[in-house]
């Protein structure tokens, strides 16, 4: 059986199963942040030009692109002035018939030096700040990816792609998460169009929660009316990115790259430019500007939702908002640095971060090895 028939019915199958079982909404929220500047400056629409390093989190198939040597990328970004940090590490390494490429991903988001006053106040009622203590949120996912080539041709070009993930949560010492999930992606260019789909845990994400409380961390929680946590697990439900992009020769130095995404998914009613259940559908639009390989400028907006319209209180109006976001990049030799500017808010409530990723092409010294 051909890989992109193994891709439909596993998305197919995941789909039916997603329409009848219950799954944790937002679940493992944190791998939909995004990877790398360039796709978050065009507003997270990659799923059909996407050809680096980075293509082990937006579509898999995508590291087919990487043939001649192997390429690292990096990206850290800090969110609501530095409560929530991001990182991002990924390595890709082509085979030596260059017809498959394997990549590595790790992601990293948390919330560090959150206070625990759970015995800040003591039996007698009195205030004591030195039974304060830190502790840290952190959500971890472990991404091994392999891409392939199934057809290569001056005016066709398909790649198919999987991903395993394996996902680690944690919040301090009282509760741990492991979860376990496949994503699968395919990418088709004919002439100047690219075509792409990705189907982000196809087969469902499961996680496994286990909580650690001491007697007496259990006692307060009764006392103050709070619930004891057991043993408990969540699924998380398949989601697919359908995209197309076209690249538009402006001159000899220049073109323009325009991609288009729609994000569907299958856990119930969202708010969502079309929303439904169970699928709803959020679209994505990005453009970018290259400038003869060397500098880059960038553009997108998504995330659009209905919103109450500003200082509209009494009447409850909502209206349209959306999420843009710009940015640069600019390569020298085998280093590529891009810049995205994001809004994490909308254009009426503006939340803005800068955010920096690199990317360097692990090229070899000929002249060494003479």
């Amino acid at each position: 059986m051909k890989p992109t028939t193994i891709c439909l019915l596993l998305l197919m199958t995941a789909i039916s199963i997603s329409s009848s079982a219950q799954f944790r909404k937002y679940s493992n929220e944190f791998l939909n942040i995004g990877a790398g500047a360039r796709g978050l400056a065009m507003g997270s629409s990659q799923v059909a030009s996407v050809n680096d390093g980075t293509s082990g989190y937006w579509n898999p198939a995508g590291l087919a692109g990487i043939k001649d040597h192997p390429q690292v990328n990096l990206m850290h970004a800090e969110y609501f002035a530095g409560i929530g940090k991001y990182d991002y590490v990924s390595f890709a390494l082509p085979t030596s018939n260059k017809k498959r490429t394997i990549g590595i991903t790790g992601l990293r988001f948390a919330v560090d030096d959150i206070m625990n006053t759970l015995f800040l106040v003591e039996p007698d009622g009195s205030i004591n700040y030195n039974n304060i203590q830190a502790f840290s949120s952190a959500d971890y996912a472990f991404i091994f990816s392999l891409a392939q080539k199934l057809k290569e041709s001056e005016k066709k070009n398909i790649h198919f792609g999987v991903n395993a993930k394996v996902i680690h949560r944690s919040v301090g010492r009282f509760a741990k998460a492991w979860g376990f999930g496949l994503d699968a992606g395919l990418q088709i260019y004919h002439k100047k169009w690219k075509f792409g789909i990705s189907g982000r845990d196809i087969t469902t994400t499961f996680n496994a929660w286990s909580f650690s409380f001491t007697e007496k961390e259990k006692e307060v929680l009764y006392l103050t009316n709070n619930e004891i946590p057991v043993k408990s697990s969540e699924l998380t439900a398949p989601r697919l990115v359908l995209g197309v992009a076209r690249d538009f020769k402006l001159s000899k130095k220049m073109s323009l790259l325009a991609e288009a995404n729609v994000d569907l998914t299958f856990d119930g009613q969202r708010n969502t430019l079309i929303s439904a259940d169970p699928v709803s559908a959020d679209p994505k639009l990005g453009l970018e500007l290259n400038i003869n390989n060397v500098f880059y400028l960038r553009g997108g907006i998504n995330n659009f939702q209905k919103a109450l319209a500003d200082g509209d209180t009494l009447n409850q109006k909502k209206v349209w908002i959306y999420q843009p976001s710009a940015g640069a990049g600019f390569r020298i030799g085998n280093v590529t640095v891009d810049y995205a500017f994001t809004n994490l808010a909308n254009q009426s409530n503006p939340l803005f971060t800068h955010i920096f990723s690199l990317k360097l092409n692990m090229v070899a010294d000929k002249k060494k090895n003479e």
